[in-house]
Order: C-alpha cells, then structure tokens, then sequence
C-alpha cells in the first residue's frame, strides 16, 4: 500500500484520526531538512516549526545533528565546494565559472578573519535614544547661544 501525503508533502502515519498520537518516525529526508535549517542559523522553535514537530521531538529525535550546529555551516559549504567541482570536472563551463567566484569569495572571507576583529575606531558608534540626542541639541544650541550673546557684548562694548 501506497503512503498518503498532505499538501507539504510529508507522509500521513497510520492511525490518523484514532486515539492517541503515534510515535514519530524520523526520515532522512527530515535529518537533510533539519543540517540545513541549522547551517542557516535557524533557533530549534523554528526549525521544529519548519519540519512540522515540537520543540521537545526536535531535541530527542534529532540530538546528534543539533550537538553540531556550529559545523553545520562549514560541512554546508563544504558540498557545495565538492559539489561545484565534480560538475567542472565533468566539464560544465558555468560551474567551473562558479567554483572561480566561490574561491574568490572563500579567499576574501580568510583575509578578513586573519586581519582580526575592528579596531575601535572602526566600529560604528553606539546609538543613543532621542531623550539624549535632545538633551545634547540644548546643550549645544546654549552654548551657541552664550557665544552669540558674548560676541553681541563685546560688540556693544567697543561703541
């Protein structure tokens, strides 16, 4: 008998409709799903959102992929490295061009972390909220005042 899927594609378990919840199955296809939501960034709440289970069924079925999150990224670009340069040995023109600007890129992201963190002049200054930003207008606009009314003094002193 054939499985029966719903409109996202995922198969409808048995005993859909009977008392109590069946066990979930985890799929390879879900495990695929769930290293490149991760090589993403994206949080569990959404991952489990994306395959369609809960947050507590994330953690238990899929421990293993979620202990590497940070990897995921890496081995991510890693096929796609291997992936680009099987298609240029093969010969497609295009993913050899490709495999080009994705070393160019990877070449480029190396320099800027071997080069380091910004200097603190580099970065960008913290933002202030608009009672501050009011408080530093007055500021300035009575000091420009004082000059003004110093220079009218002076001024009005001479004649």
């Amino acid at each position: 008998m054939e499985p029966n899927f719903d409109l996202f594609g995922h198969p409808v378990r048995d005993g859909l409709g009977m008392r109590g919840r069946p066990a979930y199955e985890p799929t390879e296809k879900d495990r695929n799903k769930i290293k490149l939501l991760l090589a993403l960034g994206w949080a569990n709440q959404r991952i489990a959102n994306g395959v369609g289970i809960s947050p507590a069924t994330l953690k238990r079925y899929f421990r293993a992929e979620l202990k590497v999150r940070d990897a995921m990224r890496d081995r991510l670009e890693a096929r796609r490295f291997e992936i680009a340069m099987e298609q240029a040995n093969a010969g497609n023109v295009t993913a050899l061009k490709e495999l080009g600007n994705m070393i160019e890129r990877n070449d480029r992201m190396e320099i800027e972390r071997s080069m380091g963190k910004p200097r603190d002049e580099d970065k960008p200054a913290e933002k202030v909220g608009k009672k501050v930003v009011d408080e530093q207008r007055a500021h300035a606009a009575d000091a420009d005042l004082m000059a003004e009314l110093e220079a009218e003094a002076a001024n009005n002193a001479r004649h």
